[in-house]
């Protein structure tokens, strides 16, 4: 039997991530039984995540507040407050934030995504290193045990998806 999960404000999992950004892990696999994964983000001004694809998960982000550029194979948009993208799983994507701060809200089906934050963020319950940051090269072995494939660097405004990587999808 299937059992209904409450998750209140304020008692997520807070993560550090890429740029002092940090994701908040409303549901996860345990809290869903695997179904899917539901991430809360606070997102800084020019925070990119590397070019990359999600093996097993379809992921799709609503944007709560502020503006981000998003790629998916060879389609760029430009997003702001109640905008919505869909990231099947096996699309190239990536993302830049581009106002100030941005709140997201993620959600991942099934679950599985937020091992990955785990793995490659830091835990803010415990103290943090003052020089810590997301180590961007070790997020392609890291993402590869999570079912995350890093393609590349992240790219800039006005850069379109390099062809190489779309022959990947």
């Amino acid at each position: 039997m299937s059992l209904a999960h409450i998750a209140r404000a304020g008692q997520e999992q807070q993560l550090a991530w890429i740029a002092g950004t940090v994701h908040r892990i409303v549901l996860d696999a345990a809290a869903t039984e695997g179904r899917l994964a539901a991430v809360r983000s606070t997102m800084k001004g020019g925070a990119a995540s590397p070019v990359h694809v999600h093996e097993r998960e379809d992921e799709t982000v609503f944007v709560l507040s502020g503006t981000a550029v998003v790629w998916a194979g060879d389609r760029r948009w430009e997003l702001s407050s109640g905008d919505t993208a869909f990231l099947p799983r096996g699309l190239p994507h990536t993302y830049l934030f581009t106002s100030d701060t941005a709140e997201l809200l993620t959600v991942c089906n099934p679950a599985g995504m937020e091992e990955f934050f785990r793995a490659a963020g830091w835990d803010l319950a415990d103290p943090m290193p003052e020089d810590w940051a997301v180590d961007v090269r070790s997020l392609g072995g890291i993402g590869a045990e999570a079912g995350q494939i890093v393609l590349g660097p992240p790219l800039r405004a006005e850069d379109a998806m390099p062809e190489a990587y779309l022959q990947r999808s």
